[in-house]
Parts: C-alpha cells; structure tokens; sequence
C-alpha cells in the first residue's frame, strides 16, 4: 500500500516586479505573479508548443511616479477580480468603492500555498470595507494544463452586488493579427455614452448604443461599420462594448487566435455567474495622464454580470439591460458564500488555425475547433466551473 503524500506548505518570498511586491505561483507549464497590492495576476506566462508566451498585459513597466492615482493605476496588469465592477462614481447607498472596488487597490493578505505533484495553489485573503465582508482568493495551476484556475469566494455580504475579472491582453504590433470570438450571445451594445470625450483629451470610435448582433460589423460615429473581431485596429480610440451571454450553454467562452505568432489565449466561465463580457478596447485614444496616449494595442476581455462598466448603483438598479430580463447584479446571501471561478488558458495552433468558432468539452478537457475546421486538444478541468 502506498501514500500520497500531502501538499507542501510554504510562505513565497515577495519579489517586486515591474515596481511591485509580488508572489509567485508556478508549474513547469504557467509561471504567474500575484501583486500584494490590488491582487493584479501578472505577468503570466505559458510554457505551451515549446514557446514561453506571455499574453497578458504589463500597462507600465517602470513604476508609476503619479502617487495621487488609485492603486488600481498604479499597479495596473494582467487580470484582476473587481468587486464591484466599474467606476463607481456614483455611491450605492452607504456604500463608497474605489474604481473596480476594494478588491483591485487594497492590499491583501497572505493566506496559504501549497504545492505536491498535482500542482500549486494559493490562497490570499481581504476584509472588505465598504460593505464588511471578506473576499478568498484562491489561485491553482493544475500538472500538465496551461492554465490558471481561480475562484473568489465572496462571504458575509448580502445584497446586490456586480463582480467581475479584468483580463487585459497586449497584442503584437501587427495590424489584425489577434482574431476575437465568443461563444455565442443573445444580446451586444455600445456603451449607450460616448466613452471618450475630446475635452477631456480622449476619443471615442464606436457609436454609442449601437446594437451588435455580430463582431464583424459594428457601427462607428463615421456613419460606416468596423470589424471588432480583427485587432489590433483603430489605433487612437478608446471603446467599450458589452456581449450577454447565452446562460443555457453549460459554460461560455472568449477566445483571441494568434495564427502567425502560433497560439490561442481563451478562458472559460459559468455564463449563470458571470453573465455578461465586457470589450475595453484601448488603443492610445486616451491622452490625459497616465495613458498619454502610449496605452496602445491593449483589449479587456472581462468577464462580468455587471451594467457595461459604470459601477454598482447604475448596475443595481432598474437599467435598460435588466429590462430587457438579463441581469446586472447577483444577490449575495450572507449565510451562503458565493464562488466566482474563471479559466484562463493558452494553446499551441498552427497557421491554418484562423479562429475560434467554437469550444467542445471531451474526456479529458476541451477541443477549440476553428471556422477552418482545424482543431487543437486542451487538457482543462471543466468540471472546476461549477465546483465549490
């Protein structure tokens, strides 16, 4: 008879990357840093088809000298759990958030690692403020999967509230080398406002409240359409778009293909906790400080049930989207936690591998199919989605 033997318990070293203190979670298949301030994951990077590939976005490498910003600025990469989503100007009752919440700017605290055979998990905590509560963060690299697993458990809260994960990916300097799919969505709209305005030194390319029943033809305030499935492109705006998804899918999907840099990034929710997807398309069109109008080739692929990306009290109550039966909020119940759990992931492709058109569970992951008809195997634990 043999035993398994019991993960490893340790306590990483904070190393400061890009400007900031940070733990380090890895497997010989995906390296990523955790930010101590604001709990931004990144960078991350996938050991996949013998290439180290790095997707996500670092928005400064040196560190930020604007110290009156919000941590959220300051710190700003790779993907983050908002808590509430948005910019929540606008108070919700009693209740006062940072941009993206407590969650994207405070500091967190160290919970746990452990690490076997199997993999590494890390677990890091932070009591909420503004509606007291507390926020586990759990992040687990799996043996043999390019993926990164993470689940937020929301406890001791009750009422409306509009999570969400900001994903952000750095494109290649290639014009429309990155071919933007989605599961499919029963309803898309423009920001129903400009999202820029030239007075404030931005630009806004999109029209506002422009219904999308399809990425590819998208109206703009030029009085033509543009194609959002192919990026980068229309450098010097910035654009927010919001996709619903389709909540009878057992679970919905975002997915970039890269064919000439050989590789797809994708990830994967439950569309009953995360309804919506929010495109924060930004290409150098904002040039106040800190954008400058140097934040460029950058899209958010974010993951939410929220109202576009305004905040809680516009998301709370009776706006046009819930009005139309889709929700905005989920209802947190303080004698039951709720899960938040997302996958992200990359795969190898080759060039006859234009895009994503659908993702198919099998055995013993998923199969990204593309509209070629070419096909690549992911190992993933699907099963992850829906677990705690």
């Amino acid at each position: 008879m043999t035993t398994r033997k019991a993960p490893s318990k340790t306590r990483p070293t904070l190393r400061t990357i890009y400007g900031e203190p940070s733990w380090r979670i890895a497997t010989k298949d995906v390296e990523a840093f955790l930010t101590q301030r604001a709990g931004h994951l990144g960078p991350i990077t996938f050991n996949v088809g013998g290439k180290k590939i790095k997707p996500m976005s670092v928005a400064w490498e040196k560190p930020i000298k604007e110290r009156t910003l919000p941590p959220i600025l300051q710190v700003l990469r790779g993907d983050f759990f908002c808590m509430p989503f948005g910019g929540n100007a606008t108070p919700f009752g009693k209740e006062k958030y940072p941009v993206h919440g407590e969650t994207a700017n405070s500091k967190w605290k160290f919970v746990d690692l452990q690490q076997s055979r199997a993999g590494a998990t890390f677990t890091a905590e932070l009591a909420i403020k503004a509606r007291p509560g507390s926020v586990r963060k759990q992040i687990t690299l799996m043996k043999d999967h390019p993926a990164v697993y993470q689940r937020h458990t929301i406890s001791g809260m009750s009422g409306p509230m509009n999570p969400g994960h900001h994903a952000m990916l750095k494109f290649p300097d290639v014009p429309n080398c990155g071919r933007i799919s989605t599961s499919p969505f029963v309803f898309g709209q423009t920001y129903v406002e400009p999202v820029e305005h030239p007075e404030a030194l931005g630009y806004t390319c999109l029209k506002p409240g422009a219904i999308i029943k399809s990425l590819d033809k998208v109206e703009t305030v030029f009085g033509d359409t543009t194609d959002l499935s192919r990026y980068p492109a229309r450098r010097g705006y910035e654009d927010i778009v919001m996709l619903v998804a389709d909540d009878s899918l057992p679970f919905a999907w975002t997915a970039v293909a890269f064919p000439q840099q050989g590789y797809v990034w994708f990830a994967l929710k439950d569309p009953r906790v995360l309804r919506e997807t929010i495109l924060w398309i930004s290409n150098g069109g904002r040039h106040m400080s800190p954008w400058s109008s140097k934040h460029v080739n950058v899209m958010g692929l974010e993951e939410v049930t929220s109202y576009f990306h305004v905040g809680l009290a516009e998301s709370a109550k009776d706006n046009h989207i819930r009005q139309m039966g889709y929700p905005t909020t989920l209802t947190l119940d303080r004698q039951k936690p709720t899960n938040v759990n997302y996958i992200m992931a990359v795969a190898p492709i080759g060039k006859d591998f234009d895009e994503v058109a659908t993702i198919e569970p099998t055995a013993n992951g998923v199969s990204l199919i593309a509209k070629s008809g070419s096909r690549t195997a992911v190992p993933i634990d699907l099963a992850f989605l829906q677990a705690g």
